[in-house]
Parts: structure tokens; C-alpha cells; sequence
């Protein structure tokens, strides 16, 4: 009997948990769910005899260590810093593990010795990193095969609330952690665009967005991540003049959050002591020239419309006042920063409502010349949940690591060190099989006269 240790009950990894307690009894595998809250843990396992819950403080050594030790297998679902902690413990007592998080410098530099001890650190099988990554190598290395040259790759990837439950001018609602939305990319976006390359610093990444097509659902705003350069090497690419890798959000989106940057609003450096003796209104008008409130007889709108040069009507501030931070309502937090502030009023505003349901899409796009011929091939995936329990992001992140979790434990993944499912005999058991699930892409190829071809056409 194997014994796999999962930790972490949360809502990402609910599809993980489900799968690998329906495979438990067919492979004889002993699971057992840890969390901090052992109610969680419970929910989880409910129904499953060869299943137990557990709670332990997963950060304090002398609690974890034991039930590592107890393990043949550990899958971590904790916060992406803390994975390194149980990954130094795992290498110690020799034990393989998965997560779906990105690989750390730290954990990365275990690489040698993990692989001198024949044990294996999957990681970034989950959605993005995970799907993306093998979807990505299956579609280059098919038009590799095909004697191709390839030109550029972009890839995007959004998390996106479904049409039915879209309701709010934001067309946005938090299927993930939301400090992460809040902060998401601070720091330099940095990619490769026609040999030359770029540098997107946070404060120009929402108003230097991008506009992408995605096959029957239309145009959406897009911006680069961190992460483009890295993949260069890893996909094989070393040569390639463009590669980019984006998140996608509906359009407008982009050009709103811009003004919250701008402002300040996602701030997370310092701490406003007095947040509390101030309504919303007063907060914003608190990051505005002093000299704007008089020009503009202390209309909020009226301000943010000169300071931003912007038309009073524009959608983007309806966006924010959607939001209440033109009203008079009291902070109700003390000494948090402005992100911390603004995350708190994005929780009451882009939550989801039980029955909602979220949408996951995914598209790659490679331009390549083949016998002379200028293509591009569009590999799209559109994928909905079923409630706020039973998201398409969850479901997403938690099968594909369930899976390739499955395959390691049954020999068929034999690769060893820390890495990342870039490998066929990792991608190609997982793709099938996720493919039988129902997440499968639907695939494209266009001959065109010039790479813009198919940009303009549908414009």
C-alpha cells in the first residue's frame, strides 16, 4: 500500500483530492489529507474509507516532520514560499513530491541531489504553470516535426468569470487568491519581440496592455508576465526573435486597473495608521494633488477625470465607482496598506455567488515558415466550472497534478530531479487523460500572406 500525504484542503486543491481518493481503492493507496483546519480536511475525505483527515501546523518543523516521515509520496498545496521547507524535508528523508506552484531559485538548487537520490520534484502541473507548459511542448513539437521554423510563440491565459454569471462592469470575479490579483504583476515584465528586448515596469504594464483574439468569444486585454524569458530555454526555443507569455482579461479591464495602480491603490508597502477615521471617498481623494479638489469644486469623479485627462463619462471611472470608492462609507480596517484596503473591497464586490461560474482560457499561438509558407497555428481552450465550489480553476489546477501524481506512483513517469512537465513521457499521459475529462483544445492552422494577416482580417 502506498501512503500519499496531501497538505493543503483548500479550494484549489478539492479536484485533486476528489481524483486521487476515487483512484485510492484500484491502486491501494492510503491518503491522507492535512490542513489547519481539520474540518476542511474532513469535508474532503467524507465517503472514502482509505482516506483520514489530520491537522498540524505544516510551517513548525517537529510537527510536520513525522507525518513526511509516515509518507511514500507528499503533495504540497501550501503557499508557493512554503513549498521549500517541505521539499528540504522530503530530499532528507527521501521522499518524492508534487506541487503545482512555479519552481523556486531555492528549491531549484536542490536539483542535483534530489536526482543522486533517485526521487522526483514534479512541479507546475496545474493550470498556469501546468497545462499551458504541456499543451505548449505538444503543439511545438508537432510543427518542429514538420521540418518548421518557428518565429514566435505567445501564450495567454486567463481565469474569468463565465458569461451567464458575468454581472458587473469589471466583467471580473476572484476564482483565486485575491492578494495575489491585487499585487499581481509588480515588478518588470520582460520579453522578446522581434529580437529585441522588452521591459514592462509595473507602473506601465495596464496601460501598455495589448488586445488578443480568442476563436468565438472575441477580443480580450492582455498583459505580459514576469515569466516569458525563462521558457525560452525550457521549450527549446533558444532562438526564436519572439516569445511572450500574457494574462488575459475582458476587455477594459485593463485600462480601469491602470487607474488604481496610478493611484497608488495597490500598494502594499506601507501601512495607513488613520485608515480608519477615513470613508473611501476621502482615501482616494487622499492620493490626488491637493490642488485638483480646488479646481474642481470637490467632485471625486471630476478630479479623477482631469488628473487621468480623461472624459468625466469615461466607462473606466464608472468602473471604480461601481466599486464604492466615490461613497461615504467608513474604512472599516486600521493600519493596513492601500492594497490591503482595496482588496478588502474587492472581496465584497467580485465574489462569487454560489451558483456562479468561473471560465478558464487558454490560447497558444506559434508563427512558423514551412516550405516557404507563412502559418500560424492558434491552439485555444475554453473551459467552465460548475458552481463557486466546483470551479473551472480548481478543477484546472488540481486534475492535471492528480494525475501526474498517478503516473509517478505507478512507474510510468520515470524522470528524476526538480522539474517541470516539459518532458513527453510526463505530458503526454497527462494530456491524454485530461483530454478524456473533457479539457481538450481546439486547434487551428492558417496560411497566411504576413503574420498580421489573421489580426486584420478579424478586426
Amino acid at each position: 500500500m502506498k501512503k500519499i500525504l496531501i497538505i493543503g484542503a483548500g479550494r484549489s486543491a478539492s479536484s485533486l483530492i476528489s481524483y486521487l481518493l476515487e483512484h485510492s481503492q484500484t491502486h491501494d493507496w492510503q491518503i491522507t489529507v492535512a490542513d489547519m483546519t481539520l474540518e476542511l480536511a474532513q469535508k474532503r475525505i467524507k465517503g472514502y474509507d482509505q482516506a483520514k483527515a489530520i491537522s498540524f501546523n505544516a510551517l513548525d518543523e517537529s510537527e510536520r516532520l513525522p507525518h513526511l516521515e509516515a509518507a511514500d509520496f507528499v503533495v504540497s498545496m501550501l503557499p508557493a514560499h512554503f513549498h521549500i521547507h517541505v521539499a528540504k524535508d522530503c530530499l532528507k528523508l527521501g521522499k518524492s513530491l508534487a506541487t503545482a506552484s512555479y519552481v523556486s531559485p531555492e528549491l531549484k538548487e536542490l536539483d542535483e541531489e534530489v536526482k543522486a537520490k533517485g526521487l522526483i520534484f514534479l512541479n507546475e502541473i496545474g493550470l498556469d504553470p501546468g497545462i499551458d507548459h504541456m499543451s505548449a511542448m505538444q503543439m511545438i513539437n508537432k510543427i518542429r516535426d514538420k521540418g518548421a521554423e518557428i518565429k514566435a510563440f505567445y501564450s495567454y491565459a486567463g481565469g474569468l468569470v463565465a458569461p451567464e454569471s458575468d454581472n458587473n462592469p469589471w466583467h471580473y470575479k476572484f476564482t483565486w487568491n485575491p492578494r495575489n490579483v491585487v499585487l499581481a504583476g509588480q515588478g518588470v515584465a520582460k520579453y522578446l519581440y522581434e529580437d529585441r528586448y522588452r521591459h514592462v515596469p509595473y507602473h506601465q504594464l495596464f496601460s501598455t496592455s495589448d488586445l488578443v483574439y480568442i476563436p468565438s468569444m472575441g477580443w480580450y486585454d492582455a498583459y505580459p508576465n514576469r515569466t516569458s524569458l525563462k521558457y525560452k530555454d525550457s521549450y527549446g526555443l533558444d532562438d526564436i526573435p519572439t516569445i511572450m507569455r500574457g494574462t488575459l482579461r475582458h476587455k477594459g479591464f485593463c485600462k480601469a486597473w491602470d487607474l488604481l495602480v496610478q493611484l497608488g491603490l495597490t500598494d502594499d508597502s506601507y501601512k495607513m495608521e488613520y485608515a480608519d477615521d477615513l470613508t473611501y471617498r476621502q482615501w482616494l481623494r487622499s492620493h490626488l494633488p491637493h490642488n485638483l479638489e480646488r479646481d474642481n469644486n470637490g467632485n471625486i469623479r471630476s478630479q479623477l477625470a482631469a488628473f487621468f485627462f480623461l472624459n468625466a463619462a469615461d466607462e473606466a471611472l464608472d468602473k471604480l465607482q461601481w466599486l464604492g470608492l466615490f461613497s461615504d462609507k467608513k474604512i472599516p480596517l486600521d493600519n493596513a496598506s492601500p492594497a490591503e484596503i482595496l482588496q478588502h473591497v474587492l472581496e465584497q464586490k467580485w465574489n462569487l455567488e454560489p451558483e456562479d461560474k468561473d471560465m478558464i482560457i487558454m490560447q497558444h499561438e506559434v508563427e512558423y515558415i514551412l516550405n516557404g509558407k507563412k502559418k500560424r497555428h492558434i491552439s485555444t481552450l475554453v473551459n467552465y466550472g460548475e458552481n463557486s465550489d466546483k470551479t473551472a480553476m480548481a478543477r484546472l489546477v488540481g486534475l492535471p497534478l492528480a494525475i501526474g501524481v498517478k503516473h509517478i506512483l505507478l512507474g510510468n513517469i520515470k524522470s528524476t530531479g526538480v522539474v517541470i512537465p516539459i518532458e513527453a513521457n510526463i505530458y503526454e499521459p497527462v494530456m491524454k487523460e485530461l483530454a478524456e475529462y473533457g479539457v481538450g483544445f481546439e486547434e487551428v492552422d492558417i496560411e497566411l500572406e504576413s503574420f498580421n494577416q489573421y489580426f486584420d482580417q478579424t478586426l
